[in-house]
C-alpha cells in the first residue's frame, strides 16, 4: 500500500511544479511608453494605434492601448482592446547646476509658477548647496507670487556659495601673476590650481541615479529639467595652444553614461536639458589679460544630452535660459501614452531596448529608451 501513495504523492508534486512553470511562462506585463511625436517642432495629434509601430530588441509587439494626454487632460482615449486609466499627475525636479545666477534664471522660476504648475503637481528644487520640496498643500498655504520670489531669494544664495570655490582658486590662480618667482615654478603653480578647477564639480552623476531610483517609485508623470551653464578655465600664457599640459587640464567626464541613460529610462523620467552658453560674467578667468580659454563644458554637455534624448526629453541650447526652458516645457506638455504586452516575456533582469515609430511618415518620435525586466 505505501508504494502507490509514494507514487501518487510524486505525480502530485510534478503536477505543482508542472503549474508553476505554465504560470511562470504566461506572466501577463504591460509595458507604459509616453510617447512624443513632431513634425518639425509641432506635436502631432490625431494619431491612432494603427499609425502606431513598437519593437522590444528589434522584436514586433501588440499595442494594446493608446491616449493622447495634454498637461493632465486625458483628451481623448484612441482605438485599443484593453482600457487603461493613465496615471497622469505630474512631479516636476528643477535642478540647477550652475556657477552664477541669471537674471533670466528669475523668469524661469516666473513663468513655472504663472503657466506651468497645476493643482495636484509636485515641485521640487535641486540648488548646488540643496533641496527644495513642494506638495500639494504648500500651494494652498502660500500665493503663487510670493512662493516664487522666495525661490528666486534661495537660488542666489546657494548658487553664490556654490560656486565660491571655484571663483576664489581663480582669484588665488590670478594673484600668482604677481609673485616675484622663478618663471617654472610660477607655472607650476599655476597649473596646480588649474588642476583642482579640472576637478571641480558642480554635480555628481551619482546623485542622478539616486534621483532615478526614488522617481521608479513615484506615480504619475516624471519631469526632470537640468540647467548646467558652460564653465570655462584660463591657459597660460607661459603654454602654448598646443602644449601637452593642456590634455592634462582639460576635464575629462569619465562617468557611466549608459547606467544613468538606462536608470532613467527605467523609471520612465522625462528628462529635458537646458545648457545655458553663456560663461559666468563674473567669472575671472574672462578677466584675466593674455591668456586663452579652455572650455570644460563638451563632455558634460554631451553625457547630459544624450540622458535626455534616452527619456524621450528635448535639449536646448542658448544664453536665455528662460527662452530655452520654455521650448522644452511646450515640447513636454502634449504626449501619447502607448501600452504594449511584450511578447514571452521574462523577469531575467536584463535591460531592453523600446523603438517606437509611426508608419509611412516622417515624423520625429521620442521616448523612453527601455526599461528593466525585473
Amino acid at each position: 500500500m505505501k508504494k502507490p501513495v509514494l507514487v501518487i504523492g510524486v505525480l502530485a508534486l510534478c503536477l505543482i511544479l508542472f503549474t508553476q512553470e505554465i504560470q511562470h511562462e504566461t506572466i501577463v506585463v504591460n509595458i507604459e511608453v509616453p510617447v512624443r511625436v513632431f513634425k518639425g517642432g509641432k506635436f502631432v495629434d490625431g494619431l491612432t494605434v494603427d499609425d502606431f509601430e513598437v519593437y522590444e530588441d528589434g522584436k514586433a509587439q501588440k499595442i494594446v492601448a493608446l491616449y493622447l494626454i495634454n498637461k493632465t487632460i486625458v483628451k481623448e482615449i484612441k482605438k485599443g482592446e484593453e482600457i487603461f486609466t493613465p496615471e497622469v499627475s505630474r512631479n516636476f525636479f528643477l535642478v540647477f547646476e550652475l556657477i552664477e545666477y541669471l537674471p533670466k534664471i528669475g523668469e524661469v522660476i516666473d513663468y513655472f509658477f504663472n503657466n506651468v504648475i497645476l493643482p495636484g503637481d509636485t515641485l521640487h528644487i535641486a540648488t548646488p548647496i540643496r533641496t527644495y520640496n513642494f506638495n500639494n498643500k504648500a500651494f494652498e498655504l502660500m500665493p503663487k507670487e510670493e512662493m516664487a520670489n522666495q525661490l528666486k531669494k534661495k537660488l542666489r544664495k546657494d548658487i553664490t556659495l556654490g560656486s565660491s570655490k571655484y571663483k576664489n582658486l581663480l582669484r588665488d590662480y590670478e594673484d600668482i601673476k604677481e609673485l616675484r618667482v622663478d618663471s617654472d615654478l610660477k607655472l607650476q603653480m599655476k597649473l596646480t590650481y588649474l588642476r583642482q578647477l579640472r576637478e571641480l564639480t558642480y554635480f555628481d552623476l551619482t546623485k542622478f541615479l539616486k534621483l532615478a531610483d526614488y522617481l521608479k517609485k513615484m506615480e504619475g508623470q516624471k519631469y526632470v529639467f537640468l540647467f548646467y551653464q558652460k564653465e570655462t578655465t584660463p591657459i597660460p600664457e607661459e603654454l602654448g595652444p598646443t602644449a601637452l599640459e593642456l590634455f592634462d587640464l582639460q576635464r575629462n567626464a569619465s562617468f557611466d553614461v549608459e547606467k544613468v541613460k538606462q536608470a532613467f529610462s527605467d523609471s520612465s523620467i522625462s528628462s529635458h536639458f537646458v545648457y545655458i552658453t553663456q560663461a559666468p560674467r563674473d567669472d575671472i578667468s574672462q578677466e584675466i589679460t593674455g591668456e586663452g580659454i579652455i572650455d570644460q563644458s563638451p563632455e558634460i554637455f554631451s553625457a547630459f544630452k544624450e540622458m535626455a534624448y534616452a527619456t524621450g526629453g528635448t535639449v536646448e541650447s542658448s544664453a536665455n535660459a528662460a527662452a530655452s526652458f520654455q521650448k522644452v516645457v511646450d515640447a513636454s506638455e502634449s504626449y501619447y501614452i502607448l501600452y504594449y504586452r511584450p511578447l514571452d516575456y521574462k523577469r531575467d533582469g536584463k535591460f531592453h531596448n523600446i523603438k517606437v515609430k509611426v508608419k509611412n511618415r516622417n515624423y520625429r518620435v521620442t521616448h523612453r529608451a527601455g526599461y528593466f525586466a525585473n
